[in-house]
């Protein structure tokens, strides 16, 4: 019979039955330890800076560059294993260029096993090519979101969709936010609230929209009606609702070219307009529209930062809101698997 020895100063009082001895389970714990990190495309490099100073964070450090052959190359620059990735990168000209590099942006943070990916699309580019209007036409939106997706992409945050079915393109979440109550806030701040105001939707698509603002601004309501002859030629054929005497809000997704809310424009002071603002989330200015509205009968235009603006050549009544807090604190809030709609008071589908 063997006697056990417990060396000096080690006795114990207890009996060996008593001392609890750990059992293997099926995982191992570790603390919460998640990284959240912003990257930035070529895109839209002022409004990533912008972002990223509202959370307080570097931006992280990619190498992006174009070959001779035009072919586009993408590489991290640091680890990002493990880490809740953030990539920023909106739908502005070069427009194609700029969506094979997020594409080639996801696929590298795939392959070096970030945690989460999720691309920040303010503007969502091919938005507005969301059906078959014609026939042997492609559904070019939903073509964009299955390479998104394809990719690696884990879930996509985006700004005022042309439309709300795009969000049913993806089977990843999609976190839509809105600038409404941006708009809502600078026009107030104006004084341009009350009855004597009154939002104006461009076409059906925009009705709820323009009537969630209407509430906004304690204004009333009124919706245009129109066809296109053409692609970006427009046809007012009737408005619903009084803008006579009346200082009309036109708001809508994308401003392109122009040529629509120009001539959605002239027709509200046909019926008696006294002043016609416009608004729009995404301005673009495609064609020379900028020169456009330099020569236009328009109180004013107001867009926000989703996109580059020339600043140089913007007319004077041309106001630019910045997104770039609205985008930071979304972002944190999907970072923390905090609630996205809640920033907008649940009104953030407005289609």
């Amino acid at each position: 019979m063997t006697e056990t020895v417990t060396l000096p100063g080690l006795e114990t009082s207890e009996s060996p039955e008593l001392v609890p001895t750990p059992a293997p389970g099926h995982w191992i714990e570790r603390g919460p330890q998640k990284r959240l990190m912003v990257f930035s495309g070529r895109s839209h490099p002022d409004l990533a800076d912008a972002i990223a100073s509202h959370l307080g964070v570097e931006l992280g450090e990619i190498e992006l560059e174009t070959f001779a052959n035009g072919e586009s190359y993408c590489r991290y620059l640091e680890s990002i294993r493990g880490a809740d990735v953030f990539l920023v990168q909106t739908g502005c000209e070069p427009i194609d260029r700029n969506l094979m590099e997020l594409l080639f942006m996801i696929q590298a943070a795939k392959l070096a096993s970030a945690k989460r990916i999720t691309a920040v699309m303010p503007l969502f580019p091919y938005a507005r090519q969301d059906r078959k209007a014609k026939p042997r036409e492609p559904i070019s939106a939903r073509l964009v979101s299955d390479m998104l997706q394809l990719a690696g992409a884990d879930r996509v945050l985006t700004m005022d969709l042309h439309a709300g079915q795009i969000q049913g393109f993806f089977t990843i979440p999609v976190d839509h936010m809105t600038a409404l109550p941006l708009f809502a806030r600078h026009f107030r701040d104006l004084g341009l609230t009350g009855e004597d105001v009154v939002s104006v939707s461009p076409d059906a698509g925009r009705a709820k929209m323009a009537v969630r603002f209407s509430e906004m601004i304690e204004g009333t309501f009124a919706i245009m009606h129109k066809t296109r002859p053409a692609r970006d030629v427009v046809e007012v054929t009737e408005i619903t609702g009084r803008v006579r005497d009346k200082i009309a809000i036109l708001g809508d997704d994308v401003i392109m070219t122009g040529g629509t809310l120009l001539a959605n424009v002239a027709a509200l002071q046909e019926h008696g307009a006294r002043e016609v603002w416009v608004f729009a989330t995404h301005g673009l200015f495609s064609g020379g529209a900028l020169e456009r509205f330099k020569g236009a009968d328009v109180s004013g235009v107001v867009v926000t930062d989703t996109v580059p603006i020339d600043l140089l050549n913007r007319p004077q009544n041309l106001t630019v809101l910045p997104v770039s807090g609205l985008l930071a604190e979304t972002i944190m809030n999907v970072f923390a698997d905090d609630s996205v709609s809640a920033i907008f008071g649940g009104e953030n589908q407005l289609f």
